[in-house]
């Protein structure tokens, strides 16, 4: 049995971030010992080689296995979408999750399509977070709740996690994030999101730029950057990829918004997301300069910006093929197949 993940403060999760545990090097080992002898040219299937090894180092066995992926998608509201840095009103939040709820949105149409069982979280959605603007976007106690909900949501045995989100003008709220981490501009890091444009576009940024200029005076740490300028589904995909790396769990992270929650745990430890996979290339603008900083090489270059875990989603067909390749296909000597010899 193991432990259920709580913490009662943002020490906890600094401690549980120290305390994260490392690859599984006999498992990785193993994988690159049993992929060098399957009946294929060496390196011939790119990517998917490397995929089914970090799968095995990640999942801490050999082989690894694809038969319990898991999505998630965490749904809160921002009180900064009251200041026009959306195209959609507060009210729309409640309105996807409600679709989630039916199945009918395109979440629900991508994990029936690559057979990805889910939940949904809605958190606190009749509160939203302060203004940034004007004030932190959360306490600490707020914070720690929605990080709670998110290390509740992975579970021992997944085969791999699959974390997205819906909370209308949290691209607001992730480009603030970056800004604050990496000492840029608002105009960096923000990005269309949900479509503004023009005007629109020209608020969004100096909301943004307002939150940054307000909250990182004082040069805070990256929980706190979360804090005063993140929305409580940020803070859980952070808790939720945090806790895939305690429980040995692959995450595979989604597009901007899950990507700037990671970011907050690689700003604190540089090998944090050694577990994760970025899914895929988001439209989104900050998307590229992010895959700079983390070192990403998303696997899907789709043009999607839809969020909600859906780029996430699809990729683990991916590594569903990864696993199947290195798992089905024979030895050369299994197969009686002679080796390829090499060229003097």
């Amino acid at each position: 049995m193991v432990k259920a993940l709580i913490v009662s403060s943002l020490a906890d999760v600094r401690a549980l971030i120290a305390a994260m545990p490392g690859p599984d090097e006999t498992a990785a080992a193993t994988a690159r010992e049993c992929e060098a002898n399957l009946t294929k040219p060496p390196g011939s299937l790119g990517r998917l080689e490397s995929i089914s090894e970090w799968l095995a180092t990640w999942q801490g066995q050999h082989p690894p296995k694809m038969d319990k992926p898991h999505a998630a998608v965490f749904v809160a509201n921002h009180g900064i979408a009251k200041l026009g840095v959306s195209a959609y009103p507060m009210e729309v939040t409640r309105q996807m999750y409600q679709s989630y709820l039916d199945g009918t949105a395109g979440f629900n149409a991508m994990c029936k399509a690559m057979d990805v069982p889910y939940d949904i979280y809605p958190i606190d959605l009749d509160r939203p977070t302060e203004d940034f603007t004007k004030a932190a976007a959360m306490t600490e106690a707020e914070v720690v709740a929605a990080i709670n909900v998110g290390l509740a949501a992975v579970r021992p045995g997944m085969s791999v996690f699959c974390p997205g989100e819906m909370g209308i003008a949290n691209t607001a709220s992730a480009a603030a994030i970056l800004a604050a981490l990496y000492k840029g501009t608002a105009a960096e890091w923000t990005g269309a999101g949900s479509g503004v444009s023009g005007e629109h576009m020209k608020r969004k940024i100096e909301v943004v730029q307002a939150g940054v200029d307000r909250h990182t005076q004082d040069d805070p740490d990256p929980l706190e950057i979360l804090r005063r300028l993140g929305g409580r589904e940020l803070a859980a995909m952070m808790g939720a990829i945090l806790a895939g790396r305690i429980l040995r769990v692959p995450v595979l992270i989604d597009g901007f918004l899950c990507s700037a929650a990671g970011a907050v745990l690689a700003a604190i430890r540089s090998d944090a997301l050694d577990h994760c996979q970025f899914s895929h290339a988001s439209a989104e603008t900050g998307h590229a300069p992010l895959m700079k900083k983390l070192g990403g090489n998303p696997l899907l270059h789709l043009d999607m910006r839809l969020g909600e875990a859906t780029g996430a989603v699809l990729a683990s067909g991916v590594l569903r093929t990864a696993v199947a390749v290195h798992t089905e296909l024979l030895t050369f000597e299994e197969a009686r197949v002679t080796r390829n010899k090499p060229v003097a």
